[in-house]
């Protein structure tokens, strides 16, 4: 557990009547604060920005603006899930940005892990601050800081905020959940009625898929990643490891080797299977799964996704391997 230094009359929220509190409490704040101004949100699907979207729907419905960007690099089905939550269920103003291509051809023949991340960072922002000018009457911007943000960061959250837009978007902050941890903010995304796969989302780095094809993107490596993330996440719910292993993907190196495929030769990509479990993320252990799984798992894999003839699983702990590869 970690550890709580937040205010001693805060209780820790680990019951849904203790959630329902915050979130009326919340409520009240957000109104206060924001008034009958509109609020713009970057909503990437995540935990930290689901909740807090959900949250300044109860407060101020339709003045809340999402903006979701595609950039190419999520995980199989993300975009639809978040148009389907937010948008048809739960009525939001939601702005869906298809800038895949955009992104990836930004992206095309970059290889150096720290160049791809600054891509994507800028793009994300370009990108959003360029929806930004296109609302009339934004007075503020929503984000989902946390509260280990604040402690490890001084309230910049990397992968969700849009901390450098323009200085002519200069937004007060809305950050309802900044004192949670991830913790409660699961426990208050469930008493908002999010669905389970959102609201127990893994951990996503925040170049996505990006730093999970290895090396330069390409299209067709990026959605070998794709499709085999989704084959892995579908087998794991079906054996009960979903809810076991802390973070759990797959990887497609920058490298082929020959194979056969049909009765002939074959040179093609290979998968990475990683599965591993930490209580901080500075150390890290690997699941060990049976190999009756990884056999169903690699089976799929080598039918299902184009362009990949050999699966393997990483079973690096932390140190000396980081959890992801880039």
């Amino acid at each position: 557990m970690q550890q709580d230094v937040r205010p001693e009359s805060m209780k820790r929220i680990e019951t849904k009547e203790l959630a329902d509190a915050f979130i009326a409490e919340q409520i009240d704040l957000i109104k206060k604060q924001v008034g009958d101004k509109k609020v713009l949100l970057a909503l990437s699907g995540g935990v930290d920005s689901s909740v807090v979207a959900a949250l300044l729907i109860k407060a101020i419905g339709k003045n809340l603006v999402c903006v979701h960007v595609n950039h190419g690099l999520l995980r199989k089905g993300e975009p639809e899930q978040v148009i389907k939550v937010f948008k048809e269920q739960m009525n939001a103003n939601l702005i869906y940005v298809d800038a895949v291509d955009r992104f990836l051809d930004k992206l095309a023949g970059v290889d150096d892990p720290e160049t791809k991340r600054k891509i994507i960072g800028k793009e994300f922002i370009d990108v959003f601050a360029e929806e930004a000018k296109k609302i009339d009457g934004i007075a503020f911007l929503a984000q989902g800081t946390i509260y280990p943000d604040i402690l490890e960061s001084h309230g910049i959250k990397a992968h969700h905020n849009v901390g450098g837009l323009p200085e002519d978007l200069n937004f007060e902050l809305v950050e309802p959940v900044k004192l949670l941890f991830k913790d409660e903010v699961r426990v208050v995304g469930k008493a908002l009625g999010l669905p389970d796969e959102m609201v127990f989302r893994q951990p996503f780095p925040g170049p996505g898929l990006g730093v999970r094809c290895v090396g330069a993107i390409t299209r067709d490596r990026l959605e070998a990643v794709r499709e085999s993330d989704a084959i892995l996440r579908e087998e794991f719910a079906k054996c009960g490891l979903a809810s076991k292993v802390w973070q759990f993907f797959t990887v497609v190196p920058d490298m082929k080797s020959v194979g056969i495929k049909d009765g002939k030769r074959a040179v093609e990509w290979a998968v990475v299977l990683r599965a591993v479990n930490t209580k901080d993320a500075m150390t890290a252990t690997v699941e060990q799964i049976p190999y009756d799984i990884l056999f169903k798992i690699r089976d799929r894999i080598l039918a299902e996704v184009k362009g990949v003839n050999r699966v393997l699983f990483d079973i690096t702990p932390k140190p000396t391997g980081t959890i992801e590869w880039e």
